[in-house]
């Protein structure tokens, strides 16, 4: 082959990114703000400092909000009107075809190259879009309904029923990790061939090792162990778990601190438990409730922590585990879905296959227990997060979205 003859990987200019239920400019932490919140605005602004052009639609939530906010250049959220901007999550399923419609009409002038849509509300409306506009699909889902079922959080079946059909409608169906595609394969016979694997990132510029000291000082901690959560209070997240470790401990000094609020219909509900859980077991002087905080300002709160607990009922990734791990913090985690992959069991934490608080405790109490080995823990799970960055991510998702735009359209059901 001639100099300068090679064949040229194709270009993606713009993207069309979904996110129906849920804003990249919410506050993680609340309502349905969490992880998926985090990933799309990370990810498109790592995609957009590449040079690909985002759109991000979101359902208008604020009647105040304006039509289009520019995050910066080349990455806007454009809030589409789709039923009143107070409709529930639970009310949203049947506002997923106006939400595409609106999509649509906004797509006209900005001619994406593929859409991408997270979570299945958002597959969906990518379905209509994609039939409409005879665009490449390409999804990512963060929860499944499927596994959900199996970890005690069931899902309506037509959840489940309407994941399959977004599935099998996708040109390409991303997986955070191996765990989550052995997942899609097993409860969703999806071909091996359509699913790709692309872990999230960690933005090492916030998320990195650092002072403790200096850190307890910022947050006016003192010099007690310090055990953290990080994530919305519903059932799903286990925090009743931490509650429960933090009693079982040998170390009656250590404390809890507990950053999140409440998530979905019955989120007050689960937190006047979570209170009383605290009372019930005489911790009211050990656990503190730490209001949701900026996601950039949660790497003090890692620092300042001697160990990170994730004990979620499934996770498609676990982005908290990662942050820790990124800011040297020791995580005991649920030996579930991604965290399997994030985190080393004895090596950069531990990982724990059982609901059993007792069982948790034992590792922190190892942790606490020997300052040298926690110090290698923290040095390992460090190196170990550098692996993960959101440029990264972007440059193979880049590759995949331009892979997809030469290829016969996977067929889309009526």
């Amino acid at each position: 082959m001639e100099p300068g003859c090679e064949t040229l990987k194709p270009f993606v200019r713009r993207v069309a990114v979904l996110s129906l239920h849920t804003s990249p400019l919410a506050q993680p932490g609340t309502g349905d703000g969490g992880g998926m919140n985090v990933y799309v605005r990370e990810l498109v602004s790592a995609l957009a400092q590449a040079g690909v052009v985002c759109r991000v639609y979101v359902r208008r939530w604020d009647k105040d909000l304006p039509r289009r906010v520019q995050v910066e250049p080349g990455f806007d959220v454009v809030h589409i009107d789709a039923g009143p901007p107070e409709a529930t999550k639970e009310q949203l399923e049947g506002l997923v075809e106006e939400f595409a419609l609106g999509v649509i009409d906004d797509l006209i002038d900005f001619e994406p190259d593929v859409i991408h849509a997270n979570y299945w509300l958002s597959g969906v409306a990518g379905q209509i879009v994609k039939r409409k506009l005879s665009l490449p699909l390409v999804t990512t889902f963060h929860t499944l309904a499927r596994v959900k079922a199996v970890s005690g959080d069931p899902e309506p079946e037509r959840r489940a029923l309407a994941e399959a059909d977004v599935m099998h409608c996708a040109d390409v169906v991303l997986a955070n990790c191996h765990p989550e595609a052995e997942q899609l394969a097993y409860f969703y016979e999806v071909d091996r061939d359509r699913v790709e694997i692309v872990p999230p990132g960690v933005d090492q510029a916030f998320f990195s090792p650092g002072s403790q000291a200096g850190a307890r000082w910022a947050l006016e901690a003192d010099d007690s162990p310090l055990l953290l959560f990080v994530g919305r209070i519903q059932p799903l997240k286990g925090v009743g778990v931490a509650i429960e470790s933090l009693a079982q401990l040998e170390r009656e000094d250590a404390k809890l601190w507990i950053v999140g609020d409440a998530s979905g219909a019955g989120g007050s509900d689960e937190v006047e438990r979570i209170r009383q859980l605290v009372v019930d077991l005489g911790l009211s002087d050990r656990v503190r409730f730490v209001p949701p905080q900026p996601h950039h300002l949660l790497s003090t709160y890692y620092r300042a922590a001697d160990v990170c607990l994730v004990p979620s009922r499934s996770e498609s990734f676990g982005l908290v585990a990662l942050e820790a791990a990124a800011c040297g913090t020791p995580v005991v985690a649920s030996a579930v879905g991604g965290l399997l992959t994030l985190v080393k069991h004895g090596t950069t934490g531990y990982l724990v296959d059982s609901r059993d608080p007792a069982v948790y405790a034992q590792w922190v109490d190892l942790i606490l227990g020997d300052p040298v080995w926690a110090r290698r823990l923290s040095v390992s799970a460090a190196a170990g997060a550098r692996e993960y960055t959101w440029s990264t991510s972007a440059a193979r998702l880049r590759e995949i979205y331009g892979e997809v735009t030469v290829k016969t359209l996977a067929p889309c059901g009526e």
